[in-house]
């Protein structure tokens, strides 16, 4: 077992022990139970979905996993069971949490599906904790009537049961373990909710028994792999890797630095060239003006020459005159 899942496994143990204010139940989370031995996630980044796997939804329908994947949304994925009154709930609580807190509308920009792990769930089951979910989505409005963000969304977010092949088939594919505890009459397993992509294959784990909705915002923006992405949201997810250790999104400061140092190339061009085209049109003006200039000076002269030769020469004729007259004399 991993030492981050037996981490979230001892956190969800302890929860256990509070609620039932049993000291034997505390006494676990120092020791790990033999039912507990096997139960972990093992990541299966970019596995492929069996999407030929049977199911049947809330209302009774049957339908296949690949009915929940067009090829345009990522899918947030979660394996539970509905009888579960502790760590599922909570699981499924913190995820309804995240969901509500998302700037992307469930059911329009991407989807979530539940399937229960225990093969007696019924879509009867299924139908009443998904009316659960949903009302923590949208609260104050039934799932039957859903707010207006969530209007024409009423397939946002599926719950399905099925056989245990069926079960057992997408849980190999994603890596989930978990063991049922007849003793109990339980199902042990990780708190994981699953983040695939628009052609249902894993994209991301996050783990624990909360979500935080800058995470899953973040993970659901790397499962969709760009499509219908705006710039902004491209360069937070560029700022942002996820940590497999932490199991959370951190800041990648050689990418911020990145990022700024293009943002201050493109900062720094454009005002270059605003001052070049300023500088270019303030000579060109100035050229113009001058060219102005000299065909105005070039006119005023044109002008003035004829005046001067009709005055020199109005002022030759009586000389002539005169002189021709002192000749004849």
């Amino acid at each position: 077992m991993t030492r981050r899942s037996s981490m979230f496994l001892v956190t969800g143990l302890f929860a256990l022990g509070m609620l039932l204010g049993s000291a034997s139940a505390r006494a676990q989370v120092s020791v790990m139970p033999a039912e507990l031995e096997g139960v972990d996630v093992n990541e299966h980044l970019l596995k492929q979905l069996p999407l030929d796997a049977q199911f049947r939804d809330h209302t009774g329908k049957v339908v296949r996993l690949g009915d929940y994947f067009d090829g345009t949304r990522p899918v947030a994925l979660t394996l539970a069971y509905h009888s579960c009154k502790v760590v599922c709930s909570m699981v499924l609580g913190a995820e309804a949490e995240s969901l509500k807190n998302q700037s992307w509308h469930l059911g329009k920009e991407y989807r979530a599906v539940t399937i229960s792990i225990d093969p007696r769930d019924t879509p009867a089951t299924a139908a009443k904790k998904r009316e659960q979910m949903l009302a923590l989505v949208y609260p104050g409005s039934p799932a039957a009537s859903p707010s207006p963000r969530s209007a024409g969304q009423k397939d946002g977010w599926d719950f399905l049961v099925g056989t245990q092949d069926n079960i057992d088939k997408v849980a190999k594919a994603v890596g989930f373990s978990y063991r049922y505890d007849a003793r109990h009459d339980q199902y042990a397993h990780p708190a994981v909710m699953m983040l695939t992509t628009p052609q249902a294959k894993m994209a991301r784990y996050l783990y624990g028994l909360e979500f935080n909705p800058k995470d899953v915002r973040l993970g659901l923006l790397e499962a969709s792999q760009g499509r219908s992405i705006s710039t902004v949201e491209k360069a937070i997810l560029y700022c942002y890797m996820y940590d497999p250790i932490g199991a959370r999104y951190v800041v990648v400061a050689k990418n911020v630095m990145k990022l700024g140092g293009l943002l201050t190339m493109l900062v720094l061009g454009t005002f270059l060239a605003f001052s070049w085209r300023k500088e270019i049109s303030g000579r060109r003006r100035m050229a113009e003006a001058r060219d102005s200039a000299r065909e105005q000076a070039s006119e005023r002269k044109a002008s003035v020459s004829p005046s001067v030769s009709e005055s020199e020469a109005g002022s030759e004729g009586p000389t002539h005159h005169s002189r021709s007259a002192a000749s004849q004399v």
